[in-house]
């Protein structure tokens, strides 16, 4: 073998390898998008970089491999279903404790099914691990719960709150959500 055979050799080399690291990294930004959804992309216009938001999303993930989830027994899931209803119900004459009893309910249902409940952020960040898709039904339920403490919430602002609760709630209990853009009055 000459030096021009052994030169052309290792750059081939340096170009399969250069060529195999940028596919891995593909790969695992295609993973984190489709696991993360809608929340990939709010991460990473949260962050300074694409690499930082990536770091963020992965350590999501680690800590969330940490838990100790549950799925609910038959009886908590029914029991869920009729508070949820229950409440539903309730926004009809009381709108403002019906969304106060919703953001309850989802607190419970994330601590019965394992995660923290200490704060909010977190919560958030756990729960985006498994429900990135119904998470933003989430924060528009919170933020409008937070504007309703605050006196600052109409009765409209309320029902859509519920909406957004109702979402959720479907996805922690394993049924299918709500679409985003459902505008129903509360059943």
């Amino acid at each position: 073998m000459t030096s021009t055979s052994i030169a052309v050799l290792v750059i081939l080399l340096v170009v399969f390898a250069g060529l195999a690291v940028l596919g891995w990294l593909a790969m695992r930004r295609r993973s984190l998008r489709e696991r993360f959804g809608p929340e990939y992309d709010r991460v990473v216009s949260e962050q300074d970089s694409r690499a930082a938001a990536e770091r963020e999303l992965r350590e999501r993930e680690r800590r969330h491999a940490e838990l100790d989830l549950r799925e609910l027994s038959d009886s908590s899931r029914t029991t869920y279903r009729a508070a949820w209803a229950e409440i539903q119900a309730r926004f009809v004459d009381a709108p403002d404790e019906a969304v106060g009893a919703a953001d309850e309910l989802v607190t419970r249902l994330i601590a019965e099914r394992g995660y923290p409940v200490g704060g909010y952020e977190d919560q958030v960040a756990q729960l985006s691990v498994e429900h990135a898709r119904t998470l933003d039904h989430y924060r528009q339920a919170h933020d409008i719960n937070l504007a309703h403490e605050r006196g600052e919430a109409s009765t409209e602002q309320l029902r859509r709150a519920l909406v957004h609760y109702r979402a959720l709630v479907a996805d922690l209990l394993g049924e299918d959500p709500v679409p985003s853009d459902h505008t129903t009055t509360p059943r």
